[in-house]
């Protein structure tokens, strides 16, 4: 089955949810970046965040979110837009550490709590819109349900998973967004979190082959979906003319110098890790341009 993501309402209207799978998506991330089992689900937990919360967008709008948990990680970024494009890195995709106190993946201790999320809007207005919360846990579905409710008031219920196979691919990854709006009474809170508590974890389900629309039923009362998209992708913004024009923005004394130290230059992209090589010769075409 491939990626895909779904837009639902339940309780006339009261609960909106979001709901992805993400498996290509996260495996071509690992591949790119040749993550450890624990950056990949590290990784794979933020991307799959960022892509449900760029569903909360609108045309060209774009977010960014940073996790600065403190932890051997690093640094966990993801990109994501209104049109289900998501790209991603961590600074230390070679963490690696022993299953945690539940033999599970230890991605709290890759991640770390002493820190940060940070998510960074761009809505088209002058200045984007910026929120962050400490984080909290570490395992980022607690830390994304806590930013929804802290920095856009939001009660919310987020689940991300990423499962890794024993050949350390990608076996499936995916998750959710519920988040209540105003009109529910305390008994309808009651049974959602009833019903949320007596969830397996997101993986077990997409693994024994449930579909998002079927894992939302079993949730939401009433649900209805009133979008699915299977245009869910890893994508870059990076390009050789991109590079071009970061290296131009060098100036000419610059490149110069450069030229003469390495005669040629080369640039990665964190995001994608493709790497741009520049000849003796195209600096030289380029100084000249300039």
């Amino acid at each position: 089955m491939q990626d895909y993501l779904i837009r639902a309402t339940a309780l006339e209207g009261k609960v909106r949810a979001f709901a992805v799978r993400t498996k290509a998506v996260v495996e071509e991330l690992r591949v790119r970046h040749q993550t450890t089992p624990t950056a990949t689900a590290a990784l794979g937990r933020t991307a799959t965040a960022a892509l449900m919360m760029g569903a909360m967008l609108k045309g060209e709008e774009q977010l960014t979110i940073q996790v600065k948990g403190g932890g051997p990680i690093g640094q966990v970024v993801a990109d994501a837009n209104a049109k289900g494009e998501v790209r991603g890195y961590v600074t230390n995709p070679s963490v690696d550490l022993p299953l945690n106190a539940i033999g599970k993946l230890d991605v709290a201790g890759a991640v770390g709590t002493d820190g940060f999320l940070y998510v960074t809007k761009d809505l088209g207005l002058k200045e984007p819109y910026r929120g962050s919360i400490p984080i909290i846990s570490g395992e980022l579905g607690e830390d994304f349900t806590y930013y929804f409710a802290q920095s856009e008031q939001t009660p919310s219920a987020v689940a991300l998973g990423v499962l890794v196979d024993v050949d350390y691919t990608v076996k499936t990854a995916g998750g959710f967004i519920i988040q209540l709006l105003p009109g529910l009474s305390d008994s309808e809170i009651a049974r959602l979190e009833k019903q949320l508590a007596g969830l397996p974890p997101i993986t077990t389900l997409l693994a024994e082959g449930e579909s998002l629309e079927s894992i939302l039923s079993g949730l939401l009362p009433d649900v209805q979906v009133l979008e699915r998209s299977e245009d869910i992708r890893f994508q870059c913004k990076c390009s050789q003319e991109r590079v071009e024009q970061t290296l131009i923005s060098l100036g000419r004394s610059e490149l110069e110098q450069l030229l003469a130290e390495d005669g040629q230059a080369e640039v990665s992209c964190h995001f994608c890790n493709e790497t741009y090589r520049f000849t003796g010769s195209d600096l030289t075409a380029l100084i000249e341009s300039l």
